[in-house]
């Protein structure tokens, strides 16, 4: 199929979408973030870029902390407000009806309906011309215990995440195409793990 050339432009796309909450117990804010990743597995690194006309760029860089906060398809509409609105006029707390819970390390609060809580304690600031990329350390995780096995893995498949594609908000398809490693494993344990799969699903769907 011929191509066609683009000029350059941020053309990555899905990335993850997350609410990242900010401040401290007596004030906090919640914005909405598309970049973001993982640069470092030991210690573990994340980062998130924001502007900075955004409201929650001078309390991220004034407390040097956040909470990463998963997004689910039942949080999709917060998580756009959270985008849109700014926190210097808006309760976004208030308008999403989302919940602060306080954080084990951080002084931000997490959000509780999110599946997933990334504490995060910044190490490093980047300034580029449109974003500040804040490189963090992960300072503590937290998950719903409904999305984790016997063997104490996270089923993310089960938590019903959404992506961002080039201004669309869309779903994670559950449907498992391969596993990491799947191209050159034995026929053998692809079926063993594969079983293993659908017997987790088994007995989610029995437990709920």
């Amino acid at each position: 199929m011929a191509k066609i050339s683009l000029k350059p432009g941020t053309m990555l796309n899905p990335v993850p979408v997350v609410m990242v909450s900010c401040g401290d117990q007596e004030k906090s804010n919640i914005i909405t973030i598309a970049w973001t990743g993982i640069v470092n597995s030991n210690p573990p690194m994340t980062y998130i870029a924001v502007q900075r006309s955004r409201y929650s760029y001078n309390i991220i860089k004034e407390h040097g902390e956040f909470v990463i906060n998963l997004v689910t398809q039942n949080l999709v509409r917060a998580c756009d407000y959270c985008g849109v609105r700014s926190g210097a006029a808006t309760d976004k707390w208030k308008e999403t009806k989302l919940t602060p819970v306080a954080a084990d390390i951080v002084k931000a609060p997490l959000i509780s309906e999110s599946p997933v809580n990334i504490e995060c304690r910044v190490k490093e600031i980047l300034e580029y011309p449109s974003h500040v990329v804040f490189v963090s350390e992960i300072a503590a995780v937290h998950v719903d215990s409904d999305l984790m096995d016997k063997s104490g893995k996270i089923r993310f498949e089960d938590a019903g995440l959404i992506v961002y594609n080039h201004g669309l908000y869309m779903p994670v398809q559950k449907k498992v195409l391969g596993t990491f490693g799947f191209s050159v494993m034995k026929p053998k344990t692809q079926k063993k793990r594969a079983a293993a799969r659908r017997n987790a699903s088994r007995m989610k769907q029995k437990s709920e």
